[in-house]
Protein backbone atom coordinates (compact mmCIF):
# COMPACT_ATOMS: atom_id res chain seq x y z
CA UNK A 1 0.00 0.00 0.00
CA UNK A 2 1.52 3.26 -1.06
CA UNK A 3 0.89 6.02 1.69
CA UNK A 4 1.16 9.74 1.91
CA UNK A 5 2.18 11.03 5.25
CA UNK A 6 0.89 14.17 6.91
CA UNK A 7 1.67 15.41 10.36
CA UNK A 8 4.16 17.69 12.19
CA UNK A 9 4.75 16.54 16.07
CA UNK A 10 6.13 14.35 18.21
CA UNK A 11 2.78 12.41 18.50
CA UNK A 12 2.85 12.31 14.66
CA UNK A 13 6.37 11.23 14.24
CA UNK A 14 5.89 8.15 16.21
CA UNK A 15 2.97 7.14 13.75
CA UNK A 16 5.11 7.58 10.71
CA UNK A 17 7.66 5.34 12.66
CA UNK A 18 5.93 2.88 13.18
CA UNK A 19 4.18 2.90 9.13
CA UNK A 20 7.50 2.61 8.25
CA UNK A 21 8.55 -0.01 10.39
CA UNK A 22 5.26 -1.86 9.27
CA UNK A 23 7.21 -2.31 5.35
CA UNK A 24 4.57 0.49 3.73
CA UNK A 25 5.97 2.59 0.84
CA UNK A 26 5.92 6.17 2.12
CA UNK A 27 6.91 8.06 -1.26
CA UNK A 28 5.86 11.76 0.58
CA UNK A 29 5.89 13.30 3.77
CA UNK A 30 3.95 16.42 4.33
CA UNK A 31 5.04 18.94 7.56
CA UNK A 32 4.55 21.96 8.77
CA UNK A 33 7.08 24.89 7.35
CA UNK A 34 10.00 25.18 9.82
CA UNK A 35 9.31 27.61 13.11
CA UNK A 36 11.33 29.54 15.09
CA UNK A 37 12.10 27.88 18.39
CA UNK A 38 14.39 28.32 21.54
CA UNK A 39 15.91 31.24 23.22
CA UNK A 40 17.24 32.04 19.98
CA UNK A 41 14.01 31.64 17.69
CA UNK A 42 16.24 29.80 14.76
CA UNK A 43 14.11 28.26 12.59
CA UNK A 44 13.48 24.65 13.67
CA UNK A 45 12.21 21.40 11.22
CA UNK A 46 9.69 19.44 13.08
CA UNK A 47 9.93 16.08 14.58
CA UNK A 48 8.26 15.01 11.46
CA UNK A 49 10.68 16.47 8.76
CA UNK A 50 13.79 15.26 11.19
CA UNK A 51 12.84 12.14 11.65
CA UNK A 52 11.48 11.74 7.67
CA UNK A 53 14.77 12.98 6.35
CA UNK A 54 17.05 11.03 8.44
CA UNK A 55 15.77 7.84 6.67
CA UNK A 56 15.71 9.23 2.88
CA UNK A 57 11.85 10.34 2.87
CA UNK A 58 10.77 12.86 0.87
CA UNK A 59 9.20 16.02 2.35
CA UNK A 60 7.16 18.77 1.80
CA UNK A 61 6.46 21.94 3.99
CA UNK A 62 3.40 23.41 1.89
CA UNK A 63 2.03 26.67 3.58
CA UNK A 64 -1.20 25.86 2.33
CA UNK A 65 -3.43 23.75 0.72
CA UNK A 66 -6.20 26.04 -0.29
CA UNK A 67 -5.83 26.30 -4.37
CA UNK A 68 -7.21 29.50 -3.89
CA UNK A 69 -5.75 30.17 -0.29
CA UNK A 70 -2.80 32.79 -0.18
CA UNK A 71 -0.22 30.94 -1.36
CA UNK A 72 -1.89 28.67 -4.19
CA UNK A 73 1.63 27.57 -5.61
CA UNK A 74 2.40 25.24 -2.70
CA UNK A 75 -1.20 23.77 -3.08
CA UNK A 76 -0.74 23.47 -6.40
CA UNK A 77 2.69 21.77 -6.37
CA UNK A 78 1.52 19.11 -3.59
CA UNK A 79 -1.82 18.23 -6.27
CA UNK A 80 0.72 17.68 -9.09
CA UNK A 81 2.59 15.37 -6.48
CA UNK A 82 -0.43 13.56 -5.26
CA UNK A 83 -1.56 13.40 -9.29
CA UNK A 84 1.94 11.89 -10.05
CA UNK A 85 1.96 9.58 -6.90
CA UNK A 86 -1.50 7.92 -6.75
CA UNK A 87 -1.68 7.24 -3.79
CA UNK A 88 -3.67 3.87 -1.73
CA UNK A 89 -4.35 6.75 1.21
CA UNK A 90 -3.12 10.01 2.87
CA UNK A 91 -2.71 9.14 6.81
CA UNK A 92 -2.65 12.32 8.79
CA UNK A 93 -1.90 12.98 12.66
CA UNK A 94 -1.41 16.23 14.02
CA UNK A 95 -0.65 17.99 11.08
CA UNK A 96 -1.80 21.66 11.52
CA UNK A 97 -3.25 22.51 8.37
CA UNK A 98 -6.54 22.26 6.45
CA UNK A 99 -7.13 19.60 3.90
CA UNK A 100 -9.87 20.70 1.20
CA UNK A 101 -12.15 18.42 -0.46
CA UNK A 102 -9.53 17.79 -3.25
CA UNK A 103 -7.25 16.68 -0.98
CA UNK A 104 -9.66 14.31 0.71
CA UNK A 105 -10.69 12.96 -2.35
CA UNK A 106 -6.96 12.12 -4.04
CA UNK A 107 -5.95 9.21 -2.41
CA UNK A 108 -7.66 5.97 -3.57
CA UNK A 109 -9.31 5.32 0.28
CA UNK A 110 -9.40 8.68 1.08
CA UNK A 111 -7.50 10.17 4.38
CA UNK A 112 -7.50 8.65 7.50
CA UNK A 113 -6.43 10.69 10.75
CA UNK A 114 -5.43 9.74 14.42
CA UNK A 115 -7.27 11.54 16.61
CA UNK A 116 -6.15 11.33 20.57
CA UNK A 117 -9.59 10.82 21.82
CA UNK A 118 -13.07 9.12 21.79
CA UNK A 119 -14.95 10.76 19.67
CA UNK A 120 -17.17 12.70 19.42
CA UNK A 121 -15.88 13.78 22.90
CA UNK A 122 -12.76 16.09 22.44
CA UNK A 123 -13.24 17.19 18.90
CA UNK A 124 -10.51 19.98 17.75
CA UNK A 125 -6.97 20.93 18.95
CA UNK A 126 -6.48 19.91 21.99
CA UNK A 127 -8.26 16.82 23.05
CA UNK A 128 -5.29 15.11 25.86
CA UNK A 129 -5.31 18.08 27.33
CA UNK A 130 -8.88 18.85 27.87
CA UNK A 131 -9.72 15.36 28.77
CA UNK A 132 -7.43 15.88 32.19
CA UNK A 133 -8.68 19.63 32.71
CA UNK A 134 -12.02 18.02 32.83
CA UNK A 135 -11.42 14.64 34.87
CA UNK A 136 -12.54 12.20 32.59
CA UNK A 137 -11.75 8.95 33.48
CA UNK A 138 -10.63 8.04 30.77
CA UNK A 139 -10.21 8.53 26.94
CA UNK A 140 -8.18 6.71 23.81
CA UNK A 141 -7.46 6.93 20.25
CA UNK A 142 -9.93 7.55 17.02
CA UNK A 143 -9.14 5.99 13.91
CA UNK A 144 -11.37 8.46 11.91
CA UNK A 145 -12.74 8.77 7.84
CA UNK A 146 -11.94 12.24 7.48
CA UNK A 147 -14.51 14.61 5.65
CA UNK A 148 -14.71 18.54 5.94
CA UNK A 149 -16.01 19.54 9.45
CA UNK A 150 -14.34 19.42 12.34
CA UNK A 151 -13.17 15.61 13.53
CA UNK A 152 -16.52 14.63 12.39
CA UNK A 153 -15.81 11.90 9.83
CA UNK A 154 -17.28 8.11 10.37
CA UNK A 155 -14.94 6.26 12.94
CA UNK A 156 -13.32 3.27 11.56
CA UNK A 157 -11.46 1.85 14.70
CA UNK A 158 -11.07 3.19 18.36
CA UNK A 159 -9.47 1.83 21.66
CA UNK A 160 -10.04 2.43 25.10
CA UNK A 161 -7.02 4.10 27.85
CA UNK A 162 -7.43 4.87 31.54
CA UNK A 163 -6.40 8.66 32.94
CA UNK A 164 -4.51 8.13 35.59
CA UNK A 165 -4.84 10.32 38.68
CA UNK A 166 -1.24 11.74 38.25
CA UNK A 167 -1.45 11.64 34.06
CA UNK A 168 0.01 15.06 32.90
CA UNK A 169 -0.50 15.74 29.02
CA UNK A 170 2.99 14.87 28.35
CA UNK A 171 2.67 11.24 30.26
CA UNK A 172 -0.98 10.74 28.70
CA UNK A 173 0.25 11.79 24.68
CA UNK A 174 2.58 9.50 25.18
CA UNK A 175 0.68 6.55 25.63
CA UNK A 176 -2.27 7.85 23.49
CA UNK A 177 0.82 7.89 20.53
CA UNK A 178 1.80 4.49 20.67
CA UNK A 179 -1.66 3.47 20.64
CA UNK A 180 -2.56 5.69 17.42
CA UNK A 181 0.50 4.20 16.01
CA UNK A 182 -0.23 0.56 16.21
CA UNK A 183 -3.85 1.20 15.37
CA UNK A 184 -3.38 3.00 12.31
CA UNK A 185 -1.17 -0.08 11.48
CA UNK A 186 -3.89 -2.36 11.94
CA UNK A 187 -6.71 0.05 10.24
CA UNK A 188 -4.61 -0.09 6.84
CA UNK A 189 -4.06 -3.41 7.31
CA UNK A 190 -7.61 -4.52 7.56
CA UNK A 191 -8.06 -1.68 4.92
CA UNK A 192 -6.12 -3.21 2.37
CA UNK A 193 -8.43 -6.60 2.33
CA UNK A 194 -12.01 -4.91 2.72
CA UNK A 195 -12.23 -5.46 6.70
CA UNK A 196 -13.23 -1.92 8.03
CA UNK A 197 -16.30 -1.12 8.59
CA UNK A 198 -16.70 3.02 8.98
CA UNK A 199 -19.51 3.97 11.98
CA UNK A 200 -21.11 7.37 12.30
CA UNK A 201 -20.46 9.83 15.22
CA UNK A 202 -23.30 9.81 17.38
CA UNK A 203 -24.81 12.98 17.62
CA UNK A 204 -25.29 12.78 21.43
CA UNK A 205 -21.95 13.78 23.73
CA UNK A 206 -20.21 15.61 21.11
CA UNK A 207 -17.61 18.10 22.86
CA UNK A 208 -14.63 20.61 21.54
CA UNK A 209 -11.00 20.77 22.76
CA UNK A 210 -10.48 24.48 22.34
CA UNK A 211 -6.93 25.55 21.34
CA UNK A 212 -4.41 25.73 24.42
CA UNK A 213 -3.66 29.31 25.06
CA UNK A 214 -0.85 30.89 26.96
CA UNK A 215 -3.01 32.85 29.25
CA UNK A 216 -4.75 30.20 30.77
CA UNK A 217 -1.49 29.43 32.46
CA UNK A 218 -2.93 32.14 35.21
CA UNK A 219 -3.71 30.45 37.96
CA UNK A 220 -7.27 31.15 39.75
CA UNK A 221 -6.90 30.67 43.20
CA UNK A 222 -10.70 31.07 43.76
CA UNK A 223 -11.30 27.60 41.86
CA UNK A 224 -11.75 24.57 44.05
CA UNK A 225 -8.31 22.80 44.64
CA UNK A 226 -9.65 19.93 42.46
CA UNK A 227 -10.06 21.74 39.75
CA UNK A 228 -6.66 23.65 39.91
CA UNK A 229 -4.76 20.65 40.52
CA UNK A 230 -6.41 19.19 37.21
CA UNK A 231 -5.47 22.05 35.44
CA UNK A 232 -1.82 22.17 36.14
CA UNK A 233 -1.45 17.96 34.59
CA UNK A 234 -3.50 19.35 32.28
CA UNK A 235 -0.97 22.22 30.94
CA UNK A 236 1.88 20.20 31.78
CA UNK A 237 4.39 20.87 29.61
CA UNK A 238 2.28 23.92 28.37
CA UNK A 239 1.93 26.38 28.98
CA UNK A 240 2.29 25.42 33.07
CA UNK A 241 0.32 27.12 35.66
CA UNK A 242 1.57 30.82 36.51
CA UNK A 243 1.55 32.58 39.55
CA UNK A 244 2.43 35.91 41.57
CA UNK A 245 4.10 35.61 44.63
CA UNK A 246 5.10 39.28 45.40
CA UNK A 247 6.89 40.84 42.70
CA UNK A 248 7.65 37.16 41.07
CA UNK A 249 6.26 35.92 38.85
CA UNK A 250 6.18 31.94 39.13
CA UNK A 251 5.41 29.05 37.56
CA UNK A 252 3.52 26.00 39.19
CA UNK A 253 4.27 22.57 37.52
CA UNK A 254 2.47 20.45 40.11
CA UNK A 255 0.37 20.13 43.29
CA UNK A 256 -1.18 17.71 45.22
CA UNK A 257 -4.65 17.61 47.57
CA UNK A 258 -3.67 18.80 51.08
CA UNK A 259 -6.20 19.30 54.53
CA UNK A 260 -7.09 23.12 55.24
CA UNK A 261 -8.72 26.34 54.38
CA UNK A 262 -8.40 30.39 54.48
CA UNK A 263 -8.05 33.33 51.51
CA UNK A 264 -7.69 31.94 48.06
CA UNK A 265 -3.86 32.13 47.99
CA UNK A 266 -2.91 32.56 51.35
CA UNK A 267 0.04 30.00 52.16
CA UNK A 268 -1.37 28.30 55.22
CA UNK A 269 1.83 26.35 55.89
CA UNK A 270 4.90 24.44 55.18
CA UNK A 271 4.86 20.76 54.50
CA UNK A 272 7.47 18.32 53.42
CA UNK A 273 6.05 18.18 50.35
CA UNK A 274 5.88 22.19 49.45
CA UNK A 275 3.78 25.33 50.58
CA UNK A 276 0.44 24.52 51.53
CA UNK A 277 -1.90 26.96 49.61
CA UNK A 278 -5.61 27.37 50.24
CA UNK A 279 -8.01 27.73 47.71
CA UNK A 280 -11.83 28.29 46.82
CA UNK A 281 -12.94 24.82 48.32
CA UNK A 282 -9.41 23.17 49.90
CA UNK A 283 -5.84 23.33 49.80
CA UNK A 284 -2.88 22.57 47.46
CA UNK A 285 0.56 21.98 48.53
CA UNK A 286 2.64 23.34 45.60
CA UNK A 287 5.30 20.53 45.04
CA UNK A 288 7.45 22.04 41.63
CA UNK A 289 7.92 25.20 40.66
CA UNK A 290 10.25 27.74 38.97
CA UNK A 291 11.66 31.46 38.91
CA UNK A 292 11.61 33.64 35.76
CA UNK A 293 14.98 32.12 34.28
CA UNK A 294 15.31 29.30 35.99
CA UNK A 295 14.70 25.43 35.77
CA UNK A 296 11.73 23.29 37.19
CA UNK A 297 12.77 22.16 41.10
CA UNK A 298 11.24 19.97 43.37
CA UNK A 299 9.64 22.36 46.06
CA UNK A 300 12.44 21.43 48.90
CA UNK A 301 14.79 22.77 46.56
CA UNK A 302 13.15 25.66 45.21
CA UNK A 303 12.08 26.89 49.36
CA UNK A 304 16.42 26.33 50.28
CA UNK A 305 17.00 29.41 48.14
CA UNK A 306 13.28 31.63 47.97
CA UNK A 307 11.26 32.68 51.12
CA UNK A 308 7.88 31.14 51.34
CA UNK A 309 6.51 31.49 54.73
CA UNK A 310 2.99 31.26 55.95
CA UNK A 311 0.64 34.61 55.55
CA UNK A 312 2.28 34.94 52.63
CA UNK A 313 -0.35 34.80 49.80
CA UNK A 314 -0.20 33.97 45.80
CA UNK A 315 -1.86 36.06 43.28
CA UNK A 316 -3.19 35.54 39.85
CA UNK A 317 -1.08 37.42 37.23
CA UNK A 318 -2.99 40.04 35.46
CA UNK A 319 -3.99 39.14 31.95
Amino acid sequence: MRLVFAGTPEFAQTALAALHAAGFEIPLVLTQPDRPAGRGMRLAPSPVKQWAQARGLDVAQPRSLRLDGRHPEDARAVQERLQALRPDAMVVAAYGLILPRWVLESPRLGCLNIHASLLPRWRGAAPIHRAIEAGDAETGVTIMQMDEGLDTGDMLLAERVPIRPDDTTATLHDRLAALGARLIVEALELAACGGLHPMKQPEAGVTYAHKIDKAEAAIDWTLPAAVIERRLRAFDPFPGGAARLGDTLLKVWAARPAAGQGRPGEVLRIDACGPVVACGEGALCLTELQKPGGRRLAAREFLAGHTVVPGMVFGTPAA
